[in-house]
């Protein structure tokens, strides 16, 4: 067994005993994460991403470059991931899925990631080593996409997931039991083994997770075409998507110019892969600067200049306090 397929096998092996580790051990019995509890599952997946960077630099097997290269690409994913997060957000509040079985929905819903993202990146980075001139492609897509995220109005992301095409495709094919089952994804009801509306919940966190992947890895691929460090940090970004949900659960609204930083980090990332045409190329390190200082720029300015209360809540506020004090 050669190097690099000791690397593909210990990485995955790792990564699925950490998952077993997670739902048989630490949360074996279903319960509310707290914020303090996932921040500091949110540290130890950053710390064992990180150290797992390091120990290839420190070992050898990947260049200081190499390295950059995988920083890079995991600040993208894990920044992009985040508005994953206000999806998830919303299809479980519009399900109405209980605070003690939402790590187990995120849990299998990482589980049906890392099959689709390894095929997609695989897919991916093959075809661009082959065909370079899909560098540009996935660069203009990011630039129109980048576009649209960043014009688009909050009104337009408030989908019903009722009406989304997976639901429907699922209620179509799939005999959907009227009633769940606690965190369960299959019930038997009327005599007949049905699915519960969580394994709905489940669909739909699956085919988010996929389309936001669309976006996501042409970006890494405009950092390197290496599938393992494309693959990995894509992995170890997702790994801690799931704590990370509970930490912003309550801070979405704070950062509400996130979304603009996002669209900026798309934008510059496309244009970044139209400019290698004129054979002009963004320094490593001078990327993963710029990303970084547009996560936080974004993140303070949301700080500074707090989203504006809309109408209704004013109105709802004075009401509260006319009730309070009659």
């Amino acid at each position: 067994m050669n190097i690099q397929v000791a690397l593909w096998v210990g990485f995955n092996v790792f990564v699925l005993a950490m998952l077993a580790m997670d739902l048989g051990l630490f949360h074996r019995k279903e319960h509310v994460v707290t914020p303090k509890e996932a921040g500091g599952w949110t540290i130890v997946w950053i710390v064992l991403s990180l150290l797992f960077c390091g120990g290839l630099w420190y070992f050898g097997y990947w260049t200081t470059a190499q390295s950059m290269q995988w920083v890079t690409a995991y600040v993208i994913e894990y920044a992009l991931s985040v508005d994953n997060l206000f999806v998830f957000l919303m299809v479980f509040a519009y399900f109405r899925v209980a605070l003690e079985v939402q790590h187990r929905v995120l849990f299998w819903g990482i589980m049906g990631a890392f099959i689709m993202r390894a095929v997609l990146i695989l897919a991916g980075t093959a075809l661009v080593q082959r065909f370079h001139w899909l560098l540009y492609l996935f660069g203009a897509f990011l630039v129109f996409t980048a576009a649209k995220m960043a014009f688009s109005k909050d009104d337009d992301d408030a989908a019903d997931p009722e009406q989304t095409f997976i639901v429907k495709l699922s209620r179509r094919m799939l005999p959907v039991a009227r009633q769940g089952e606690g965190s369960n994804f299959f019930t038997i009801e009327d005599g007949r083994r049905k699915v519960t509306p969580l394994f709905l919940v489940l669909m739909v966190v699956e085919a988010t997770d996929l389309l936001f992947a669309l976006d996501s890895i042409p970006a890494v691929l405009g950092i390197s075409q290496d599938p393992f460090i494309v693959y990995t940090s894509n992995v170890c970004a997702i790994l801690g998507l799931r704590s990370l949900f509970f930490v912003v659960a309550s801070l979405m609204e704070k950062f509400h110019l996130l979304k603009v930083g996002l669209a900026a980090i798309l934008g510059f990332v496309g244009t970044k892969m139209l400019i290698v045409f004129f054979d002009i190329h963004v320094p490593i390190g001078l990327s993963l600067g710029i990303i970084g200082g547009i996560l936080v720029a974004s993140i303070v300015a949301s700080l500074i200049w707090p989203k504006p209360e809309v109408p209704a809540q004013l109105e709802q506020q004075r009401r509260d306090r006319e009730g309070a004090n009659p």
